[in-house]
This record gives structure tokens, sequence and C-alpha cells, in this order.
């Protein structure tokens, strides 16, 4: 029988309560022995066929592209498509690989470190200011602003290469560095991805209560503002940084030089040197595995920024996605 003690509801014994946890393990135990309807496993069946096919279309194809570059050229040709070769033959394609003039390769890797890195941080500079003031203040013309940097967001990159050029070829940098860097910098998504970010997800009680308190506008966006923002600021910067590390048309035409190539433009060089693509190449002809192994060299800064920034980029896209 339970107890009641003087001060406390009633207390049920240990003997008693151990058949009621019992009881419930079973039924439990038994829910899950009973077959699941066919309701609850379509669900779990188109899920699980949606994974498969997009393991298929994605996962396979880079897959074989690691396996690519630790093979020769007959193994890759007449090989299983994901077999692996040897280690001593990735080192063979590597050392070839190098070699094409000169360890370009590497030099190309550098130029578009260099590029990306300055783009960014330029980006950065322009773009969270840019939308913080374009969320926070009302000013004519505000409106207009915001719809031009939507319609330059949504063109094609490649109908603003040739009035780039025309710009860039005004101020004579055509050939330099900046040709490439200033354009990278502009970066209108980064802006509207801001602005979304400190209209939705940043208390302007909080920045009110600020500039209240004696903060001036500045300080109310270096102190408050700005340390908010750092999921998106980190998203800001993947975007940015895979956007100008991926990009091929617009080295390609400002940069006529092949010692200021990025990597993306490398690997076009490349592949016009490669005998099953030109039969008309020289003596130093590059190899399909040695291609895989470029087009691996130029992933891996990307793949190496997502593994350290993904935490900031989980938290980035959800920010913002309920208002305060």
């Amino acid at each position: 029988m339970p107890t009641r003690t003087p001060a406390g509801p009633a207390i049920t014994p240990r003997t008693e309560r151990e058949p009621r946890v019992m009881s419930r393990a079973h039924d439990q135990v038994s829910e899950r022995r009973r077959p699941r309807s066919p309701r609850r496993l379509a669900p779990r069946l188109l899920i699980g066929s949606v994974l498969a096919v997009f393991m298929v279309f994605f996962v396979l194809p880079v897959l074989w592209l690691v396996l690519a570059a630790t093979k020769t050229d007959q193994q890759l040709v007449h090989g299983s498509p994901l077999s692996f070769g040897s280690w001593h033959t990735l080192k063979t394609n590597w050392d070839a690989l190098t070699a094409f003039q000169d360890n370009a390769v590497l030099h190309w890797l550098g130029n578009s470190t260099l590029y990306a890195v300055i783009s960014l941080v330029i980006t950065l500079c322009v773009a969270v200011p840019a939308g913080y003031a374009l969320a926070m203040t009302e000013f004519r013309g505000r409106h207009t602003l915001l719809v031009s940097t939507l319609v330059v967001m949504l063109m094609p990159t490649a109908t603003l290469v040739v009035p780039l050029f025309l710009e860039i070829n005004a101020v004579h940098l055509i050939g330099t560095m900046w040709s490439i860097i200033l354009p990278y910098s502009f970066y209108p998504f980064g802006v509207y991805l801001t602005y979304i970010y400190f209209t939705t997800a940043v208390p302007k009680d909080l920045l009110a209560a600020a500039r209240m308190d004696g903060c001036s506008e500045f300080g109310v966006f270096r102190h408050i503002a700005l340390p908010l923002a750092t999921p998106v600021i980190a998203l800001v910067g993947f975007f940015s940084f895979v956007a100008n590390w991926t990009n091929y048309f617009l080295p390609y035409v400002m940069l006529p030089e092949s010692d200021q190539m990025p990597i993306q433009v490398g690997i076009g060089s490349l592949l016009s040197n490669v005998p099953s693509f030109n039969p008309a190449v020289g003596t130093l002809a590059i190899e399909r595995p040695q291609l895989a192994l470029a087009t691996l060299i130029a992933i891996t800064p990307v793949l190496i920024v997502f593994l350290f920034a993904q935490r900031f980029l989980v938290s980035g896209m959800l920010a913002g996605a309920t208002k305060e």
C-alpha cells in the first residue's frame, strides 16, 4: 500500500513501481516489433530514393575524380572506373604536373589565392556596412538602390564582362591584378544578404538603447551590430570566396599573360595540352590523370574553407528565418 508522509504526497513502494516500469518497457518493445504500415514506409522509401539519386549524380563523379589521379592513362581508359591505382602513380602524376611549364600549376594556385583573399577583404569591408546602412537608415533613393542591387544580383556574370572590360580599360588596369580584384570586390548579393539579416535578425530596440546611452552610430555598428552579424559575415565571406575562386570568364578576358592566370584559367590551358583533346600538342603533353589531379588541387581550397566555416554557415543560413 502507498504510504503518506506527514508533509508530502503518498510514496509508492519500490516493489509496486517495478511492475509498472516493466509493463511500459514491454509495451515499447512490442510497438517496435509491430510491422510498420505502408503509409509510414512510403516517405522513408522516397527519401532514400532521392538520396540514392543524389549520390549517383554527385558523389560518384567526385569519387571517380579522386581515383583517376592515382592511375596511369591506360588504367583510366581501360580499367575499372572506381578502382584505385597506386600511390607511386599518384606521385608520378604529381611530378609530371608540377614539371609542366616550370611549376605553373602552383603559380596559378598562388594567383587565385591572392585574387580571392584580397577581394574577400574588400567585399566584407564594403558589403557589411552597406547592408547595415540600407537596413537601419531611411534616406531618399533607398528603395531605388535596393531595387538596383537586386537587378544587378540577378544578372548573369557573363553579361557584365564587356562593360567591366571597358571600364577597367579606361583606367589602364587591363593585365594587372586589380583588373580582377576590383570586379571581384563588387558583390551585390552580399549587400542584400546583410540587409536582410540586419532587417530581420537584429533587434532594433537593442540598437536604440545603445544610442540612448550615448553611443555613436559607428559605435553601435562596431560594438553591437557587428558582433551579432558574425554568422552572416561568414556566409557572405564563403559565398564571395567561392564565387571569386571559381570565376573563369572574367580573368580569361582581363589577363592576357599566362603567368597571371588563376587556377581556373590554368586548367583550361592544361586541357588544351591533353593529346586526347588536342592532337597537335608537343612533347610537354599532359595526360588525363594529371588533369584530374590539377582539378583536385583547384577545388581543395574551397573544401578547406567550407570545413572550417560550416558551423557559421549553418547559423548564418538560419539567421533571419524568423523575425524577432
